[in-house]
């Protein structure tokens, strides 16, 4: 607005210097020109200006737009029914009866064929599953894999190829940052094709499912986008329409939290899950109780270090025990709870810090497997010690 001023004012003195001003000399005549030619110069930055300005809003826009979103890749969303014998005992005997459990699925590819992702959970003890496309075909399905370790299983589907749209699995998601915007699709309560927004609360979250086998979970996206039962197994994407990763409902009293499986999981294990049905991969320390140290705690333990995980008991023979980690011996009371005092405290993983036991479990997730050895930076009776581990395989 203000160049469009400018502008203006400068070609009024012009026409006004031309029209009073001609006879007085040439140096009147040539400053004239030399006014016309900045009046020029200045249109033509103005215009570009606003064709820049219109050319960025529209990218920004079509970038992160929630309607190109959903109608680019709401047709690669599924929605996987399935069928569970249920049994209980009452007053006239042991009865039984069926019920349907539904949830979410996404299209991926690999090795030119199809397959449907979804959530373990959505299909452990299920029978005659079915898989509805998002132009309302359904066609019957087979468990190709499952993962109930990380809540992951892959489905064949008998279905023609033009039902198939791949979403891209993103390989890692060391690139999600807390703040930055994603969209959830899938089917709460049956509603297919439904989609919410929200944005990436934190990373490395470590969950537990309330499902019957009590799973424990590292390395989790947690996201403020609302997500409901039936939205299990769905896509978790970004903004350029990226799987960053797999929405699992199955955590409850999350009072509006959402929790995904990171993608970077999935890239690991689909070839496993589709080559032998499972993956066996997973590594662990042999770890059996350990608490994160905080203040009061590192007191207690007369530890100047305020971080890290306290060591209360090991496997025996397990990986921590070979390692030569050390438990705890001293059963002290702090703020009502019970800790054995006297172990190790872990602070560092080939390196990189570790404040409790979630970062801990993270690092493993992403950049370590069963049989792959480590080194373990730990505290102890005040003094730093390292020693490399091998991880065993869950």
């Amino acid at each position: 607005m203000i160049i469009v001023v400018v502008v203006a004012l400068l070609i009024v003195a012009s026409a006004y210097y031309e029209s009073t001003m001609m006879g007085s000399g040439s140096p009147v005549i040539s400053e004239v020109s030399s006014l016309r030619s900045q009046v020029t110069n200045l249109q033509q930055a103005n215009a570009n200006l606003q064709s820049l300005l219109a050319s960025t809003s529209t990218s920004n826009q079509s970038a992160t737009s929630p309607e190109k979103i959903y109608s680019t890749y709401s047709g690669s969303v599924v929605t996987v029914l399935g069928y569970e014998i249920l049994s209980q005992n009452t007053f006239f005997g042991r009865q039984t009866s069926v019920a349907s459990v539904q949830g979410s699925g996404f299209v991926v590819s690999y090795q030119n064929s199809s397959y449907i992702v979804t959530n373990n959970h959505v299909v452990n003890g299920v029978s005659n599953i079915t898989v509805t496309f998002s132009d309302g075909n359904s066609y019957p399905a087979s468990v190709k894999g499952t993962d109930k370790y990380r809540d992951l299983a892959v489905l064949s589907v008998s279905a023609p190829s033009s039902e198939f749209h791949p979403l891209k699995v993103l390989s890692s998601t060391g690139g999600v940052t807390v703040g930055e915007t994603v969209y959830a699709i899938g089917s709460p309560f049956g509603l297919s094709g439904s989609m919410t927004i929200g944005i990436v609360s934190q990373v490395g979250r470590t969950i537990t499912e309330s499902t019957s086998t009590l799973v424990t979970i590292p390395d989790v996206i947690q996201f403020s986008a609302a997500i409901n039962p039936g939205n299990s197994g769905g896509p978790l994407l970004d903004s350029s329409g990226d799987v960053t990763g797999i929405t699992t409902a199955a955590v409850s009293s999350s009072q509006g939290l959402g929790f995904a499986i990171p993608s970077g999981t999935l890239a690991r294990e689909l070839s496993s899950l589709v080559g032998s049905g499972t993956y066996a991969q997973h590594p662990i320390l042999g770890i059996s109780s350990a608490a994160d140290v905080y203040y009061q705690l590192a007191q207690a333990a007369g530890s100047n270090v305020t971080y890290g995980i306290l060591v209360q008991t090991v496997a025996n023979g397990g990986p921590a025990d070979q390692a030569g980690i050390r438990g705890g011996t001293k059963t002290v009371t702090i703020e009502g709870q019970n800790y054995l005092l006297g172990g190790d405290i872990i602070i560092s993983v080939n390196g990189t810090k570790v404040v409790d036991m979630d970062a801990l479990t993270s690092y493993l997730e992403e950049h370590a497997v069963g049989g792959l050895t480590v080194q373990l930076g730990f505290i102890r009776s005040g003094t730093y010690i390292t020693a490399n581990l091998v991880l065993g395989a869950q």
